[in-house]
């Protein structure tokens, strides 16, 4: 998987696509964690949520993981431009994360942002359980990431967009998945529990805050209040 071939355009795809609902879907949560020390950002292609992290903890270092080079350059690039001299704070990394060799407990947040949407079922499995391998005993997850609602009309709509996008990456960028898998499972089972989502485009869309805990039992999001199929973003409720 690489997307190396679409990375110039891939900005220009989101926005006539989604507008900018991806990138707000991104930082929804990101100034309700508290200030991070060492992060980990798992695929985070051309460095739109990198900038704003930089910015709002100027302390955090940086750990910038993808499996395109171009990617990876245009994030660089980006910082470079709009923060000057805060790219030595980044660790950009060139590594497909199935072989990447992670390291043990070393970030207090990991960030995948519409990024585990790339993966079938069994490889989703154990890039979860890595990155859970890297977090610390107490690390925040941020995740963002498209979803299929409840509703009919809106079900119909996201699986219509899911399945042209599922087409389109297969051929442009060579992605394995064919369909969108729920990470929830997998993340509760790593010992993961949700704290907060927030969902956006009639559900289409979600972002997360996990905290591993020792103590997690599956059902956590139930108990921290998270309601499946709310269109809630914040106090506003999406149209």
């Amino acid at each position: 998987m690489s997307f190396d071939l679409i990375a110039p355009w891939f900005q220009t795809l989101e926005s006539v696509a989604f507008g900018n609902s991806l990138q707000h879907c991104r930082i929804a949560c990101l100034r309700e964690i508290k200030s991070p020390r060492r992060v980990l950002l798992a695929g985070e292609a051309n460095g739109r949520f990198l900038s704003e992290l930089l910015q709002l903890h100027p302390e955090v270092e940086v750990d910038c993981l993808d499996a395109s080079h171009r990617m990876l350059e245009l994030a660089r690039q980006r910082i470079n431009r709009l923060m000057p001299g805060n790219a030595a704070r980044v660790r950009f990394l060139h590594r497909d994360i199935k072989s990447w060799v992670a390291p043990k407990r070393q970030y207090d947040l990991v960030a995948t942002h519409f990024f585990l949407d790339c993966f079938p079922e069994p490889d989703l499995s154990g890039i979860i359980k890595k990155l859970s391998g890297v977090a610390k005993d107490d690390a925040t997850w941020l995740l963002s990431d498209f979803r299929v609602p409840h509703s009919l009309v809106a079900r119909l709509r996201a699986q219509s967009w899911l399945a042209t996008m599922y087409l389109f990456f297969r051929v442009t960028a060579r992605i394995e998945a064919s369909e969108l898998i729920d990470p929830t499972p997998f993340m509760r089972h790593e010992g993961f529990v949700l704290e907060r989502q927030q969902l956006s485009q009639n559900g289409m869309l979600k972002s997360e805050i996990w905290r591993k805990s020792a103590n997690a039992i599956l059902g956590g999001a139930a108990r921290c209040g998270v309601r499946e199929g709310s269109e809630l973003i914040g106090n506003r409720r999406d149209n």
